[in-house]
């Protein structure tokens, strides 16, 4: 998919390639998925100059700290919020382009201890909007008419539609109206949710959403890159361009003789199976074995759900598991021995020693 990303870029020979997080999924990425990134952004460079803020996935400190090796090379990074002349303001005077630089500003960051010991969680959201309505405000008050003018940020926006992937935590309850964004803005790059879209907006306001289907609540989300025409004075038209290298996700459900049926569907997707099936011994794997792909295989039983649970008490072990089973819909006779034997060996005393 990175390749395809790369060939991308060179293809419609862009001058800027921005990256609005997260770069990674974990603050603390191995060194494989460190080198897949580095290398794919080295190769990004050789086309135009990157761009890339933090996410609220990233470590913002690891990112600062490998930053000033990536400038030699065409790369700025900007891990924690800065001050517009500390490098939260990006001036690219031969594309007549300037960039205010937002990375991801979590609400503990933003919203002090004091102010959570005093208010109520309505107040919070609101003195996160404000103190946010600064920051943009700072970050966006020295832009010039005569330039294409962007931002790049990690945030959620009301109304945006989120994938199934997004931490909910960072999600819900700290968003911000897009009125925050200047009129004046040519574009404005926004990350955090996995979902493509366009946001209401005078400017150009657009998620570019998870280049690959990293959960399966995004099994039908089209994931892409978008192309960005702008020019001074005027919103930036963007341009869907979709992603089609990379495995994708799908779901299947129904009676293991439906799934199965279908196996020939999924080709070298990674395949979420929910069976409404009763549990028994084996189920997992004959699904495994005409789906390799399968790496979640549930169970959804309507008729368990259904099913009203008797009074065990009194019964004996075996009768009382055997009607367990029968509640949950798993009736398998060879759980059920199974149980018996076990049973029969944890009761029977061991040698004397």
């Amino acid at each position: 998919m990175l390749a395809e990303l790369v060939g991308l870029a060179e293809g419609h020979s862009v001058d800027l390639t921005v990256v609005a997080g997260d770069v990674f999924d974990t603050a603390s990425p191995a060194p494989t998925a460190e080198q897949i990134v580095w290398r794919a952004l080295l190769d990004l460079s050789e086309v135009s100059p990157v761009l890339v803020v933090a996410g609220n996935h990233d470590n913002p400190a690891r990112l600062d700290a490998v930053a000033p090796l990536l400038q030699r090379v065409g790369i700025t990074v900007v891990g924690a919020p800065r001050s517009p002349d500390d490098g939260g303001v990006l001036s690219l005077e031969t594309l007549g382009v300037g960039v205010a630089l937002l990375p991801f500003v979590s609400q503990r960051s933003i919203v002090k201890a004091e102010d959570i010991m005093g208010s109520d969680p309505d107040q919070h959201a609101g003195i996160y909007e404000e103190r946010l309505r600064r920051i943009i405000g700072q970050l966006t008050a020295g832009m010039r008419p005569d330039r294409v003018n962007l931002l790049v940020g990690h945030l959620t926006v009301y109304g945006a539609l989120a994938g199934g992937g997004e931490r909910t935590a960072h999600i819900f309850g700290y968003a911000v109206p897009t009125s925050l964004f200047p009129g004046h803005l040519s574009y404005v790059a926004l990350g955090h949710l996995h979902r493509q879209q366009k946001m209401p907006h005078s400017s150009a306001v657009w998620y570019s959403g998870s280049p690959l289907q990293l959960d399966f609540g995004e099994v039908t989300d089209q994931k892409g890159a978008l192309l960005v025409t702008a020019e001074p004075g005027h919103p930036a038209s963007v341009t869907e361009l979709p992603l089609r290298s990379g495995r994708r996700l799908m779901a299947l459900s129904g009676t293991l003789d439906q799934v199965l049926a279908r196996a020939g569907e999924t080709d070298d997707a990674y395949v979420r199976v929910v069976l409404h099936e009763g549990a028994r011994v084996g189920l997992a794997d004959e699904v495994r074995a005409a789906i390799p792909n399968a790496v979640e295989v549930v169970l959804d039983n309507p008729v368990a759900k259904r099913r009203q649970s008797e009074p065990r008490q009194g019964l004996e072990p075996v009768e009382a598991f055997h009607r367990y089973l029968q509640d949950r819909g798993s009736a398998d006779p060879k759980v059920e021995s199974l149980f018996a034997e076990l049973l029969d060996e944890a009761l029977t005393p061991g040698p004397v020693t």
